[in-house]
This record gives C-alpha cells, structure tokens and sequence, in this order.
C-alpha cells in the first residue's frame, strides 16, 4: 500500500463455521430459529440470515469433519436476541440443550449453545443496557 492508500474495516461480510453435513447443519439451525438465505448443495454451503442485515453465516462442508463437543476455549459467536431467556426456552423446546444455564452479563443475558459440530453460538440480550441494543 502507498501512504496515500489505507484500508478500513467497513463491517461483517460472513461468519463461516465448518460442518461435516450440510443437510444436517440447516436443519440444526432451522430448529434453532434461523432462516436460510440461500443453500448451494454442489459447493457445500449455505447461508443462514441473521437479522435484517445481508451477511450472514455461512456454514461450509469441511470434508472429513465429524461431530464433536464443543471444544473449550472456542470461539464463539454471540448474536442479539429481544430475551436470552426466552430464546433458551424455544431452543430447549426444539430439542437444542443449552451448553449451561442462561447466565448474566453486563449488558443482560446470555444463553450459549453448540452444534454437532462443536461450533458455539451464544443468543444474547440488552435488557439490563437496553439503550446499548439494536432497539434501544
């Protein structure tokens, strides 16, 4: 880059989480409340929508991956829900257990869960910061 180029982060594209089953991996996050924006089979993607917002997480076939248990520390994805305990509840009643209880954190809740494939997704909320959240 010459000094008058200079790069800035703009925002999210995607997330991408590896999968060892595609059919598998939607139909975990269909139960989990997630929308698909698009699926390409012949790739081994999908795209799962996230919000009004246009990127999204990708899930992407990894070959050779198997199911695992949610590997500590891992990174983990938490997303923006109206009530953590709540989103807790319906998880639980689609059949997706919660990785511990819905804890607190400074801005509210938080409930975590991982998928077959050890990959943690934590569903948080701004009901003790609410002016912090999306509609705040």
């Amino acid at each position: 880059m010459s000094d008058e180029e200079s790069y800035e982060l703009l925002g999210f594209d995607n997330v991408l989480l590896p999968v060892g089953d595609l059919g598998e991996a939607v139909g975990f996050y269909e139960r989990a409340g997630f929308t698909v924006g698009f699926r390409f089979d012949e790739a081994g993607i999908a795209l799962l929508k996230v919000g009004g917002e246009t990127p999204g997480i990708l899930l992407r076939v990894e070959d050779g991956l198997g199911q695992r248990p949610p590997p500590w520390p891992s990174p983990r994805l938490w997303l923006e829900v109206p009530d953590a305990r709540a989103a807790a509840r319906e998880l639980a009643a689609a059949g997706i257990p919660a990785l511990d209880e819905v804890f607190p954190v400074a801005t509210g809740w938080t409930v975590e869960i991982a998928d077959p494939w050890g990959n943690v997704l934590g569903f948080t909320d701004y009901s003790k910061r609410p002016a912090l959240g999306r509609r705040g």
